[in-house]
């Protein structure tokens, strides 16, 4: 039998293959986007957090991340089971809706990748890294793993039982990482020199190439979480492009409004924040929903990243202020602006459907968010324990580049943005190749 007669439909299938191609890009993106937001002495450290995470999620992910997130639920809606741990089952005969289950656990890799991703711009310029990569595995497990069963798997309780939307990931993807970035940056303690010293972005282009970059990958993300070449998807993807340019209106807006200067940082973050709030809602709201969750994303948000000042919380590259505010945005106000043309049936508060709808969104942001800060927080807690998850004061001071990785990205005798080095913080093979 081919597996074209096996109900494989091969446009489905080319859309998403492109689109998991889409998704895997946003990471190398984001390691950009970061890496440009923080100081010329750590931007190395900051792109290896998010490339290492590639591989490890990967590994975590087949060997039993997909099974338990998208098996048949074993327990009460929590977790699925461990049928296809290291995608047994999954030749290429089996097929998930339309495409074949190989391609769609991949898609779902994709999202998995960047969520852990996500997290490290919270403990930017201050996290061991050998404490990252103990991290990251067992957090995909713990808390990645559980919360795409709850919202996405079968039998999962936010999707089966509570009945709350969520298109691609708001609470998978942007509550999670969110939340538990501000647990780690509540482990790990401001860095040093937090609200005194200026920590500006070293390379605005590279943040400015890094969003683009994360826009692009933004279509597959979430066109993508449609699973085939059909006009939901085409919904979603108009819908991603509307809100990631009124997240940029809003933020600029705000900047000027406030500051009297819009700048390019803003615009690049406004931008993310656009697409971050309308990655739960882009398959459930009207191209007029996904313009007005969008704005509101770029004027909160942009409010949201000074609360750590006032706060004393030091989310480093704004993690908190953007991913968590913005998923818990666009999440909410599906219950507003959901509309029966994109859903099927489910109507929020602005078509006549009451506070039903926007309630289980609220219970479903409260759950995944507390779910996901109270396991990231304990497990931030045993890990600096047994290994320590700050890094050490001198190697926080000179920059984690050189005496983590033994390389700088640039010459810092010419932007001189890092700290003066001693020769007793430079790793011996470093040593050697400048001697």
């Amino acid at each position: 039998m081919t597996l074209a007669a096996q109900g494989i439909d091969t446009g489905d299938t080319a859309w998403l293959l492109a689109a998991t191609a889409l998704v895997l890009l946003m990471t190398p993106g984001l390691a950009l986007f970061y890496g440009g937001m923080v100081r010329t002495k750590s931007v190395l450290n900051m792109l290896m957090m998010s490339f290492v995470s590639i591989a490890l999620v990967t590994v975590v992910w087949l060997a039993a991340g997909y099974s338990l997130a998208f098996s048949e639920d074993s327990f009460a809606g929590l977790i699925g089971g461990l049928e296809h741990a290291g995608f047994e089952g999954l030749g290429p005969d089996s097929v998930h809706g339309t495409v074949p289950t190989l391609l769609f656990a991949t898609f779902q890799l994709t999202f998995a990748i960047i969520t852990a991703a996500l997290i490290s711009g919270a403990i930017a310029d201050r996290a061991k890294f050998a404490a990252w990569l103990v991290f990251v595995p067992v957090w995909a497990l713990l808390v990645y793993v559980p919360v795409a069963h709850w919202v996405w798997g079968p039998g999962g309780w936010v999707l089966d039982k509570l009945g709350a939307l969520d298109f691609a990931g708001g609470l998978p993807v942007e509550i999670t990482s969110g939340a538990s970035g501000l647990a780690l940056a509540l482990v790990l303690g401001p860095r040093l020199g937090f609200k005194k010293d200026a920590m500006r972005p070293h390379n605005l282009p590279m943040v400015v190439l890094g969003a683009g970059l994360l826009w692009f990958g933004w279509f597959g993300f979430n066109a993508g979480s449609a699973l085939g070449a059909n006009g939901l998807a085409a919904a979603a993807f108009l819908n991603t492009l509307a809100a990631g340019c009124t997240g940029l209106l809003g933020w600029l807006f705000v900047e000027q409004k406030r500051d009297g200067h819009p700048t390019t940082l803003g615009a690049a973050s406004g931008a993310v924040a656009g697409l971050v709030a309308i990655t739960p809602s882009c398959g459930s709201v009207s191209l007029l929903g996904a313009l007005v969750v969008g704005l509101a994303a770029g004027v909160v948000c942009s409010y949201a990243v000074g609360w750590k000042f006032r706060l004393n919380y030091d989310d480093s590259l704004d993690v908190v202020g953007v991913h968590l505010v913005g998923g818990v945005i666009g999440t909410l106000l599906i219950g507003v602006f959901a509309e029966k043309a994109m859903t099927g049936g489910t109507e929020g508060l602005l078509y006549g459907g009451g506070l039903g709808q926007l309630g289980k969104q609220l219970v479903a942001v409260v759950a995944v968010g507390a779910y996901a800060f109270a396991v990231t927080y304990g497990l931030g807690k045993v890990i600096d324990k047994v290994m320590g998850f700050r890094a050490e004061e001198e190697h926080e001071h000179t920059g984690l580049d050189l005496t983590v990785h033994a390389e700088t990205a640039y010459d810092h005798g010419v932007l001189g943005h890092g700290a003066p080095v001693s020769a007793s913080t430079v790793p011996s093979a470093q040593k050697a190749k400048t001697q």
